[in-house]
Order: C-alpha cells, then structure tokens, then sequence
C-alpha cells in the first residue's frame, strides 16, 4: 500500500463501506456527494484498485476494498489518537448527541445545558428510538453519545460502551383519555393488571425498555401489547399509538400526547436508571460538556437521589460514582 494516503480519502471510503449507500455517507462526513465520489475515485487510483460495485439499486464493496476495511479502520483510530494528544488547537467535529426521541426528557435537558456550557462546541440532536440501536451505531462510528437504560444492553453491545450514571427517572404511564385510570392523580402498578401495555415489544431499536417492562411487570398479571410499526419521531409514534389506544408505559417527561393523560407510576414508584452512554476512548470538548451538564443536574435536582417508596430494576450494576 502507498506510504501517503490521505486520511481524508480513508474517512470517506470507511463511511462509504459502512453505509453502503453514498448519499448517508456523504450526510455523515458533512461533505457534498460529489466531493466523497472524488475522494474515493482518488483513493482507488492511489490504490490501483477498484473498491466498490456500484448500480442503481446497490453499492457493495469488492474483494479489494472488503480487504482495505479493517486496516483502513485501525489507521483512522490512530489518527485520531495523535490528534487527541496533539490538537488541541483544531476545530472539534460536531458531536452527534442521540436523544432517543424528538421530544422533551432527560436528555434533551442535558443536551441543553451542555450547550450554555460549551457555546462554541456544535452538538447536533439525533433521535435513534432505542438505546439498543443507538449502541451498535456508537460502537460503528456513525453517533457518539446515547442515554438509556444501559444495564439492560447485551453484554456485546455494552463492551466498547464507555457510561456515567445521569438520573433515576420515575416511570409514568400514559392512557386514553376516556380510560377507567385516567381520573387519578397517580396509578398504583397494581391498578394495571389485566391491561394490555405498549412496552416496545417487538421493536430491536428498543430491547433494553422492553426487558425493563418485562421485569417491571412480572407476577402483577399486566400483560405486553404486541409489536406495533417502529415510529421515530414524536409525531409517528403519536399517531401510531393513537390507532392502537393501549397504555404506554413512559417516563415522567416523556411528550404529551393529544386525547392521552400521564399519570405516575406509585407503591411502589418503579424507576429507570438512566445512564449517558459513548465510545470507550472518545476524547471530544462536547462530551466534556455533556458529562459536566449532567453532573451539574444531577447535583441540583436530586437525579441520582433514589426517593423513599421506589424500585430500581434488579440487575442493576451501577452506583452513582459509576463510568
């Protein structure tokens, strides 16, 4: 292989490869598609070698650039190192900060917080719907940051993940306005057996919620709702859950939604330990920012202060000072 290859020609062929599409991968670099053609054209002549099969339905890579993947890949972890030690004077890349779903929560007040601390740092808001997919695409490099329910992750999933305790979030519940609960101020977790709960079953974007329903509901005879259409996006996932009209079991600050009220979860209040999650190694000045944000938080508003009368979920591993 040639000495001196851009890095530049080895960032657009990584994430070329892994989107398999060169519209995403140019979206993910921040570059115009023209230009991630040309660098990768530029790439294959430096090579002599071609290194994707491209029609109009499907880009594949070919033997050649299946070949160049993994080194191509260690080059760049290297390249960000150095530059980890030694530039601190360029500019940070946008930090990709994932917020589950486009509405309000834990997360979002983060995020916001995070960005009064650090102005000049660009953390761009994504919304995956489950922290089981935006894990996987932490450890691949597409995201950066994820909050979630992160001692419900496959263990292979959790490995590369580097995570600070945030907050013990109450859980919430929310009914069909003209629903027989919905008059109450609070539903006792007893009140819902022999109800039929949307938990995300069904979903693969969202297995850790799902398994924290699973526990949550076990020997109280409140029964799953099965698998709905994945909706990302406060928008599809009301209309979604407006057809369907089961309960939906949420978080206290989770969105509101038209014809549906949220009620707390009590005896005993059932809570959700909330975790940010990213890449072990990562060094960004936003990741400082979002990690300093939820310490601020976390100190002012109780957050990681378990309330008299709740549940934290059994397989919980973490204390407070975890990382």
């Amino acid at each position: 292989m040639p000495r001196d290859v851009d890095p530049r020609l080895l960032r657009g062929f990584v994430a070329a490869a892994e989107e398999l599409h060169f519209t995403r991968a140019a979206a993910r670099l921040y570059i115009a598609q023209q230009a991630l053609s040309r660098d990768i054209r530029r790439l294959e002549q430096v090579l002599g070698t071609s290194l994707f099969v491209r029609t109009t339905r499907q880009v594949e890579l070919t033997a050649d650039g299946q070949r160049l993947l993994p080194p191509a890949r260690r080059v760049l972890r290297a390249h960000e190192e150095l530059d980890a030690a030694f530039g601190r004077n360029a500019e940070p890349r946008p930090l990709l900060v994932d917020l589950n779903t486009d509405g309000p929560g834990t997360g979002r007040t983060v995020l916001e917080r995070a960005r009064e601390l650090a102005p000049d740092c660009e953390l761009m808001a994504r919304f995956e719907s489950g922290l089981t997919h935006a894990a996987a695409e932490i450890a691949a490099g597409r995201l950066d940051v994820s909050f979630g329910y992160a001692d419900g992750l496959d263990p292979a999933l959790r490995a590369p993940l580097a995570r600070r305790p945030v907050r013990y979030e109450p859980l919430a519940v929310l009914l069909p306005e003209g629903h027989a609960l919905a008059a109450r101020e609070s539903v006792p977790l007893d009140a819902l057996a022999g109800e039929t709960v949307y938990v995300g079953a069904g979903n693969p974007r969202t297995l850790e919620w799902t398994g924290l329903a699973r526990e949550l509901f076990a020997g109280r005879g409140i029964l799953m709702a099965p698998p709905a259409p994945v909706a990302v996006g406060k928008d599809e996932f009301r209309r979604v859950m407006a057809k369907t009209g089961n309960p939906v079991l949420a978080t206290v600050d989770f969105l509101d939604m038209p014809g549906c009220v949220k009620l707390p979860l009590t005896d005993p209040v059932p809570l959700s330990p909330l975790s940010m999650v990213w890449r072990k190694g990562l060094r960004h000045p936003g990741l400082d920012a979002l990690l300093a944000a939820a310490a601020e938080l976390a100190a002012e508003r109780g957050w990681l202060e378990q309330p008299p009368g709740s549940r934290l979920p059994a397989r919980l591993t973490h204390g407070p000072g975890g990382g």
